[in-house]
This record gives structure tokens, C-alpha cells and sequence, in this order.
């Protein structure tokens, strides 16, 4: 009898250890489970209040946009506003030829010209192909288009400038696919040239809120010893030059694109002048 009894208080106290070891590891687990939560919800409510701001200026305003920085670096934002905003102008630039002054000079300083249209298209294109751009389909062709915007525009200044030396160079010139009457008047004989001149001068003329000064001014200069040169100047600045560059596919800044750039950004903080 006192050993059945001993056997059952032997039996009791064992249960009991063996209750409490497991309830003691089942708190452990459930604290170590409670633990990684807080920890895993931590790290998400860090990641999605990740945001830094991006300082830039627009027309009228300066702003201070509000960006993810776990969507786009700092330096994305500020290589796409580059593009949208900074480079949406001309990128290359030379000398106008309106007058036999600017003529005589664009002829006189040619290579010195050319020399610099290099080195500024070699400059642009670097910067341009070294460009960071957030990573989307839309800001990528937009930054393939100026690209080879650029690549048309250098070979368009390069060749007019030469022109204006030797109009030769526009014969059968890839740009002069759909100017060809200009480039043919430009090579041809004086009466053919006059009278392309005037048929330029004419259209010029309708487009003009003083039709009848730009007609003057042809009638005078067609009879003056410089007629030639003249005729040279209008001929490729506002014939050749005008028709050869709507050849040239230019990035199209628009409100679309306006609103591709602002979408990038939480808010936008802008203060304004007034236009």
C-alpha cells in the first residue's frame, strides 16, 4: 500500500516538471514569433517612410520635391530632371546668318566655328550618354531620342555652315531629301537662283505680318551687286535650313512628359513669381 502511494506522488511531481518545461519552451517560442514581427514590421514601416528630398527650379518656381528614395536614387531623379527641364532647348548652337555682315564672318571664321560645334557635340554627347535616368521604359526612349536628336542636330549646324562656303555640299546630301529645289537654285546659274529666291520670298511674304516689306526687300536686294550673297543667305537659312530641320525628329516636351516628371515624387513644395 505505501508503495502504490509512493509510486502516484512520484508520478504527479514528474507531470508537473514536465507541464512546466513545456510551457516554459512554448512561452520561448511565442516570444521568439512575437519578436520577429515587430521586427519584420519595423523594417517595412522604415522602408516605406524612406523619403529625401530633391531641390530643383522650374520657369517660375523653385521646388522642392519629395521623392521614395527606395524607388530612385537621388542621383535618377536629378539625371531625369536634367533631360526633362535642363536639356529640353537647343544643345548645340552657332552663329545666325541673316545679313552679309554675319555671312562674311561665318566664312572668314569657318574652322574655328566647326572646331567648336565639335568640341560642344563631343561634350554634349558624353554627358548625355553618361545620363542616369530612373529606371523606366519611358524616360529610357525619351533619353535614346534626345540622343540621336543630338546626333541629327550636329550633323545639320556642320553642314550649313559649310554650305554657306560651299552650297555644293547640300547636292545629294542626305538632308536635302526633301529641299532639294533649294540645294539645286543654290548650284545653279543666276536666273535659276533669282528665281527660287523669289518663289522663297513669296511664300516668306504670306507668313509675314508685313507682306509687302519682305517683298521690298527682295526687289532691292535682287538688284543689288550683292545680289548673289544675298540670295545665298535667304536661301539657306530660311529655305534650306528651315526645310532640312523639320527633317530632324525633335524630343517632344510636352505635358505628358510634364506630368511623367511630377509623378516621380510624393509631393511637391513649389514657391512661385508671379509671370
Amino acid at each position: 500500500m505505501k508503495t502504490a502511494i509512493l509510486s502516484i506522488l512520484l508520478l504527479a511531481i514528474f507531470s508537473c516538471k514536465k507541464e512546466n518545461t513545456a510551457s516554459k519552451i512554448s512561452q520561448k517560442d511565442s516570444t521568439k514569433a512575437v519578436s520577429e514581427i515587430i521586427k519584420k514590421d519595423s523594417t517595412k514601416i522604415s522602408q516605406q517612410n524612406k523619403e529625401e528630398i530633391f531641390n530643383f527650379s522650374t520657369e517660375l518656381c523653385d521646388n522642392k520635391g519629395h521623392f521614395d528614395s527606395n524607388k530612385y536614387s537621388k542621383e535618377e531623379i536629378e539625371g531625369t530632371y536634367k533631360l526633362w527641364f535642363q536639356m529640353s532647348g537647343l544643345l548645340l548652337s552657332t552663329p545666325s546668318v541673316f545679313n552679309l555682315n554675319s555671312l562674311q564672318k561665318v566664312r572668314a571664321e569657318k574652322e574655328e566655328i566647326l572646331a567648336q560645334l565639335d568640341k560642344d557635340f563631343a561634350l554634349q554627347k558624353k554627358e548625355l550618354e553618361n545620363l542616369t535616368v530612373v529606371k523606366d521604359p519611358y524616360w529610357e526612349d525619351i533619353k535614346a531620342q534626345k540622343l540621336q536628336e543630338l546626333i541629327e542636330a550636329y550633323e545639320f549646324s556642320k553642314t550649313e555652315i559649310l554650305a554657306f562656303s560651299d552650297p555644293s555640299i547640300l547636292v545629294n546630301h542626305k538632308l536635302s531629301k526633301n529641299c532639294e529645289n533649294f540645294a539645286k537654285a543654290l548650284n545653279s546659274d543666276e536666273t535659276q537662283m533669282i528665281e527660287e529666291w523669289r518663289k522663297l520670298r513669296e511664300e516668306m511674304s504670306k507668313r509675314n505680318g508685313d507682306p509687302k516689306r519682305i517683298m521690298n526687300e527682295f526687289e532691292e536686294r535682287s538688284h543689288s551687286p550683292n545680289k548673289k550673297d544675298y540670295a545665298t543667305i535667304d536661301l539657306i537659312t530660311f529655305g534650306w535650313g528651315n526645310c532640312a530641320n523639320e527633317g530632324i525628329k525633335q524630343t517632344l516636351h510636352d505635358e505628358k512628359m510634364y506630368k511623367k516628371f511630377n509623378a516621380l515624387f510624393i509631393k511637391i513644395d513649389s514657391e512661385c513669381d508671379e509671370p
